[in-house]
């Protein structure tokens, strides 16, 4: 089974994060992944705590997660720390390469990917409009 951990930097109630998260199990499912049969996920939820997101990261890497889904400039600032061989999905993350995180994953070999379009499905969806 593969594992996708998620580390968010919101708290777990927070209405917005979870229709983020409902979206990202439908495409799951729409590409043949279903939570408990193919793929397992792993949530942590960091809100604006700088330290339970570093701590959050450290324990999805732990966990041995196949992919890591990143919401936040802090939570892939803590991944860039933790996950050294893991791939890092971000999203949320404003013009990464003026934060620098196209450069340093791209110097190491990380692998890492962004989802700009991500975010206006999202609120497309949420909006009903699609």
């Amino acid at each position: 089974m593969r594992r996708i951990g998620v580390l968010m930097n919101i708290v777990s109630d927070d209405a917005e994060g979870q229709a983020r998260l409902a979206v990202f199990h439908q495409g799951l499912q729409q590409l043949g992944w279903t939570v408990g049969h193919n793929v397992r996920i792993d949530y942590r939820w960091g809100g604006d705590d700088a330290e339970r997101i570093r701590r959050g990261a450290a324990e999805l890497v732990a966990l041995g997660s196949d992919v890591i889904l990143a919401s936040g400039t802090p939570s892939v600032a803590a991944l860039r720390q933790a996950a050294d061989r893991i791939p890092v999905v971000f999203a949320q993350v404003g013009r990464p390469s003026w934060r620098g995180l196209r450069r340093e994953f791209s110097s190491t070999g990380r692998q890492y990917d962004r989802l700009y379009a991500l975010r206006i499905r999202l609120r497309c969806k949420m909006a009903g409009t699609t």
